[in-house]
């Protein structure tokens, strides 16, 4: 045999060998490397807090409104209620009243309750504001439309004293920017839109100096009107409010008399 031939079957022999040994590697299963174990994250730890289910209206009895909830401890506040330090609040808490409007989802706090046994009026009033309660009508409190929390000014209407004009009538506001309390009535419409109820009293919260000047515009008065003022302009300095009738601290504005429809001004007040 001639040595070109011997050289040509060695290199196919090696050839051969290397081929079968790229095929068992390709064959061979892949080698998988084990992941490092990861440490365990700790479990947050919860407390059991009184929490809303339902929104609950100002006024309104929270009833069936609330239970017991876990709540991580970290984010569990000096005000909210736990199970832990008040096992019995559930049940302490069903006739308490919102001091406020509640929200579903938010932890219940004493301070937004009115605990039964406790007036829910004297609860609401800041301090050094009395509650004064007066006599309103649908046509004299925008439509029966004012609710608690509106802003409204008082207007009185009284006959003019004045001989020369008997069938005359002064109008002035007595006072401004003015919170609503409470109202007793219910807006419903029955089957054909009609309202069938609108409440006959309105309780105003007043300073007492304005207490003073709405008892003596109720004495005076042939009718006190109640103007619901813009949520965009109820923000007003309460120094700014109108206290004309006794005190003299208004802002100047006039009187106006009203006659025959025909509006004119019958002096300015100091």
């Amino acid at each position: 045999m001639s040595k070109s031939r011997i050289v040509i079957l060695g290199v196919a022999v090696a050839a051969a060998v290397g081929a079968g040994y790229l095929a068992k590697n390709l064959a061979s299963p892949a080698k998988t490397v084990a992941a490092a174990p990861t440490p365990e994250q700790p479990a947050a730890r919860l407390m059991e807090v009184l929490v809303l289910t339902q929104d609950v209206p100002l006024g309104e009895r929270l009833g069936s409104s609330a239970a017991w909830q876990p709540w991580p401890v970290e984010g569990v506040m000096d005000a909210f209620i736990t199970r832990e330090r008040e096992p019995n609040a559930l049940e302490e808490v069903k006739n308490a009243v919102a001091r406020l409007p509640l929200y579903a989802g938010e932890p219940v706090r004493r301070s937004k309750l009115v605990i039964d046994g406790q007036s829910f009026l004297s609860a609401i009033l800041p301090p050094g504001k009395r509650a004064v309660a007066t006599r309103i009508a649908a046509d004299t409190s925008a439509g029966g439309f004012i609710l608690p929390n509106d802003r409204v000014d008082v207007i009185m209407t009284r006959r003019a004293d004045d001989v020369s004009s008997p069938n005359g009538f002064i109008t002035e506001t007595v006072l401004e920017n003015i919170r609503v309390l409470a109202i007793d009535q219910t807006i419903h419409e029955d089957e054909e839109g009609r309202r069938v109820k609108v409440g006959e009293t309105a309780t105003l919260e007043l300073t007492p100096e304005e207490a003073e000047v709405m008892t003596v515009a109720q004495q005076m008065a042939d009718r006190l009107t109640l103007s619901l003022r813009s949520i965009a302009d109820s923000n007003e300095n309460a120094s700014d409010r109108g206290l004309h009738l006794v005190t003299g601290m208004g802002r100047g504005d006039s009187v106006k008399l009203i006659k025959s429809g025909d509006v004119s001004i019958v002096g300015t007040k100091r």
